[in-house]
């Protein structure tokens, strides 16, 4: 797939041809302040999780007045700016073009447990109407499958939230380690519940690789986050 680069955040060209539709994916330098500093995105108001890791997903029907527990969001509303911070973690931005409906979601090896991208795709169906078979889907950078080692409690808890483990494989150095494909992982979460392969677009970038990204395995409390945003215009 193509992507679309600049200094300061990343574009997928099929989303960029929704007229109504900004979204991005930043880099090292995107803050928040640079979203207020854009004079056509003054009349957007920031909305910003409080993430914790988990399935919580908000629906966004009345613009917010404090900030909203959670790792996912969703709405119909326009001139409302959807961010997600990561630094390692996979953020994913969907949007339903026809019903003009937009999500952003968090998705850590704790929420992929919990399934919380399925979770977004059956609330999106649930309250909006949206058809799986029609959404687009962005998933940025995060933590490579080579890069992303993981330990015993991880693999256990996908097998016991009946899940399936094909998307660890052992670690050829280290006893009782695994090597996890996050992406791959949610990739077929969304696949399951309807959404086409072909409408999925992916940045193949890793953040661990890439110190150009922030990465927590990499560099721990001096990491930083990434914002991913998505917002409607009208």
């Amino acid at each position: 797939m193509s992507v679309k680069s600049g200094s300061l955040y990343s574009t997928i060209p099929r989303l960029e041809r929704i007229p109504f539709l900004i979204h991005g994916f930043g880099a090292r330098l995107w803050k928040e302040d640079d979203y207020k500093n854009r004079p056509e995105w003054k009349d957007f108001k920031l909305v910003l999780l409080n993430q914790i890791h988990s399935n919580i997903i908000q629906v966004i029907d009345n613009v917010p007045e404090e900030k909203l527990k959670g790792d996912a969001a969703i709405t119909g509303l326009p001139f409302l700016l959807l961010i997600i911070k990561t630094a390692d973690c996979l953020p994913a931005l969907i949007v339903d073009e026809p019903q003009k409906v937009i999500a952003a979601v968090h998705c850590g090896w704790r929420g992929t447990s919990k399934r919380v991208i399925k979770k977004v795709i059956q609330n999106m169906k649930n309250h909006y109407g949206s058809d799986p078979a029609l959404l687009l889907v962005a998933l940025g950078p995060c933590i490579g499958r080579e890069c992303y080692e993981v330990g015993e409690d991880v693999y256990k808890s996908f097998k016991q939230e009946g899940l399936s483990t094909e998307f660890f494989r052992n670690h050829p150095l280290r006893r009782q380690k695994y090597l996890f494909d996050l992406k791959g992982a949610n990739l077929s979460q969304m696949v399951s519940e309807g959404v086409e392969e072909k409408n999925i677009f992916s940045v193949e970038i890793c953040t661990h690789c890439h110190e150009s990204l922030p990465s927590f395995r990499r560099d721990k409390d001096k990491a930083g986050r990434t914002l991913s945003f998505i917002g409607m215009s009208s």
